[in-house]
């Protein structure tokens, strides 16, 4: 048996998460073997994702949204390194008190930096969890653009501070990035502005009020004018040019990245597609399966990947929102809610973890009694990365 879930945002890790079914499906079945497959979208849990299967860390100090230097870290496969922008600066970093018109992209850039100077060949990009919308300025400086004023001096960093950029100097980019594959991960496909743009439908979460969005709105779409100017190409309409704040969009139209949905991103990384064949069963799950599961996010990558082996799905959830026959046609043939196992509201927040504890029992306890080991590791282990 395969265990693949995601994390439930705000109580438990995707590898905590698996940890707690495993243990309600061996009380009930010690005979099944079980491998767990921690994944992620895009976002955080992007490196734990990575780390399940044997990439190793690497410890920074870079800076936070803040632009405060913090101890942070990527991870490495060989020449591959898989940074997380939630890790770096993203919102966590902010103890709840926001700045969307200051917050800065920096430090992911000085991420990257780093690894290229580790001799990284090829860098994936998470970039959900931003605290940020700064059209990506942070990461392009971090890396040796130069965003100037019309005196020639450096524009302040934030989003705000882009409507006094007049021109972009793209001759101090770092010179290894040419030699690199940047891959970002990303589960949405917002452009960069507009009224599905990175400021419109993000920006209130990052503490953004109706003015702020507006004006933010109109600092990013100048971005895009002057960078258009100095690339003589305009991508800020691209599917996924507002992800993070527009992170996607400097990735895209300065750095030469390709942008990929996150989970597929996650199941390449993690060699998914070699250990479905062996299993018999898969279960997946993530805080609340809803609407937005269906679309790039992890349950419904891993159960596309599972339906192509013609191995079955389940999935557990905090709680369940979509009916059966809209879970069947997403390849899940059924769904277990936590919170309906809850005593009262507040617990499946409160303590997720029994109650995936028997969740584990539960669906132990509908295996047919000749469900084989399935997956040829006596401890559990996976397999080394994919290089």
């Amino acid at each position: 048996m395969l265990l693949a879930p995601d994390k439930f945002k705000g109580t438990l890790t995707a590898a905590e998460v698996a940890g707690h079914l495993r243990t309600g499906l061996r009380e009930v079945r010690p005979d099944v073997e079980v491998v767990t497959v921690p994944v992620a979208d895009g976002g955080d849990g992007l490196l734990d994702a990575a780390a399940s299967v044997g990439y190793r860390s690497v410890e920074l100090e870079a800076s936070g949204p803040l632009g405060e230097a913090a101890p942070t870290r990527y991870v490495v496969h060989g020449t591959r390194a898989v940074l997380e922008m939630a890790e770096v600066c993203g919102l966590a970093r902010l103890g709840g008190h926001l700045a969307p018109l200051e917050a800065t992209s920096a430090g992911l850039g000085e991420a990257v930096a780093h690894a290229l100077d580790r001799g990284a060949g090829e860098i994936v990009l998470g970039i959900g969890g931003s605290a940020s919308t700064d059209g990506g300025a942070g990461l392009l400086t971090a890396l040796g653009a130069r965003l100037l004023d019309e005196h020639g001096g450096p524009v302040p960093p934030g989003g705000a501070g882009l409507r006094l950029l007049a021109d972009v100097d793209l001759s101090g980019l770092h010179p290894r990035l040419g030699d690199v594959e940047l891959v970002v991960a990303c589960d949405v496909d917002n452009p960069l502005t507009g009224p599905t743009g990175a400021a419109a439908v993000y920006g209130p979460q990052k503490g953004a009020d109706p003015d702020q969005v507006l004006l933010l709105d109109d600092a990013l779409g100048h971005l895009a004018d002057v960078v258009a100017r100095r690339t003589g190409q305009d991508l800020r309409d691209t599917p996924g040019a507002g992800a993070a704040g527009g992170v996607g969009f400097a990735a895209l139209a300065v750095l030469g990245a390709r942008l990929q949905p996150g989970v597929d991103v996650v199941l390449e990384l993690t060699g998914f597609d070699d250990v479905l064949p062996g299993s018999d069963l898969v279960v997946t799950g993530e805080g609340s399966l809803d609407e937005q599961t269906l679309h790039g996010k992890a349950p419904a990558g891993v159960a596309a990947a599972a339906r192509r082996a013609g191995i079955p799905v389940v999935a557990v959830a905090g709680t369940v929102l979509l009916d059966a026959e809209r879970l069947a046609r997403a390849g899940i043939s059924r769904a277990w809610a936590i919170a309906d196992l809850a005593s009262d509201p507040d617990e499946s927040f409160t303590r997720p973890g029994p109650l995936l504890v028997e969740v584990g029992r539960r669906i132990a306890a509908g295996l047919p009694p000749s469900l084989p080991a399935g997956v040829p590791s006596p401890s559990g282990d996976l397999h080394h990365p994919p290089a």
